[in-house]
């Protein structure tokens, strides 16, 4: 798989596991702040700093969703071998 597609099929297993992914300008804020996990108003976003390279994204969103419950999803092989990296 190519890796915008990778990146895509993260972005729908997040989805499948109630986290939105939200991809947002982290410089503008005008504080130090990092892509992450966190919890708004009960639900789980995941902040992903839109100028991070897409090998990074990846890395990054893999990372996070490895820690959930997701083996009851079906993945694509080439996914669940990036989540198994952080296992």
């Amino acid at each position: 798989m190519k890796p915008d597609q990778i990146y895509q099929a993260l972005k729908e297993l997040a989805e499948k596991l109630e986290v939105t992914v939200s991809e947002q300008n982290l410089r503008a804020t005008g504080v130090r702040a990092q892509s992450g996990l966190c919890r708004i108003k009960g639900k789980y976003v995941f902040v992903m700093d839109k100028h991070k390279a897409l090998s990074k994204k990846i890395d990054l969103l893999a990372e996070c969703l490895s820690q959930m419950p997701h083996e009851d999803i079906y993945i694509v092989p080439a996914v669940r071998e990036r989540l198994d990296l952080y296992q």
